[in-house]
């Protein structure tokens, strides 16, 4: 597989607002997951390159930051396919207190809104869906949208993550659980911490390392799902 590009597109979402978020019919995923989880860092692995600003200090990304990468073979199948991704701003710390946490909470809820509401406005039927979405299979329609639920290793269980996993359920996300910085357990707890993250989230977990690879091209064959429209 080879990474032909990967560009920034915009940043949506702020004040609440989606309007910015592309309606092409490209996939999406997007990545969602506590601050300094990894989201920058996973995006610019699965990138190759520097696509994404990441930072030390939590609550660095304060909008939904939409990148477009465009693949040549891989996992897609042969040809040319591309996808956007998605990094929303990270949830359990805000700089500025109660406030800001509100903020970035509503820069989530109107990404996962946005959909929703561009076809509302304009008479919402099952055709204008479809043509939304990306069909590879006549008759059959499916969604080319997925979340990326990161979740750190180390750390199974917070319950701002359960909270997040909730919410995400409650709008119906397709969702999947991302096991960060998994090169920073020892082999017993790694094995550990991975049931622990199945029985509280309820969902099969894959283990991801930005620093080291693992897990990359697994993940890069969900993305290549989701884009047609395979997954689930």
């Amino acid at each position: 597989m080879k990474i032909l590009s990967a560009d920034f597109v915009t940043s949506a979402a702020a004040g609440g607002r989606a309007d910015g978020i592309p309606a092409d019919g490209l996939a999406q995923i997007a990545f969602a997951g506590r601050s300094n989880v990894g989201k920058s860092t996973l995006l610019n692995a699965l990138a190759r390159t520097k696509l994404a600003r990441t930072s030390a200090a939590p609550g660095k990304t304060r909008l939904a930051n939409v990148y477009r990468v465009a693949v040549d073979g891989g996992p897609g199948g042969p040809g040319r396919w591309s996808a956007y991704f998605v990094d929303l701003p990270g949830y359990g710390y805000a700089r500025g207190g109660a406030g800001s946490a509100a903020e970035l909470a509503a820069v989530a809820a109107a990404y996962y809104d946005a959909r929703g509401s561009r076809l509302a406005a304009r008479g919402s039927t099952a055709d204008d869906a479809n043509r939304e979405a990306r069909i590879t299979d006549p008759g059959v329609e499916r969604s080319n949208r997925a979340t990326l639920h990161l979740i750190d290793s180390r750390h199974p269980g917070l319950e701002s993550d359960i909270q997040a996993a909730q919410w995400f359920d409650s709008l119906n996300v397709e969702r999947y659980v991302i096991a960060t910085k998994i090169d920073k357990l020892g082999r017993a707890e790694r094995a550990r911490n991975l049931r622990e993250l199945e029985r509280v989230f309820g969902n099969a977990v894959m283990p991801i390392s930005a620093a080291t690879g693992e897990g990359l091209e697994e993940l890069w064959k969900l993305i290549a799902r989701v884009a047609r429209g395979q997954h689930r």
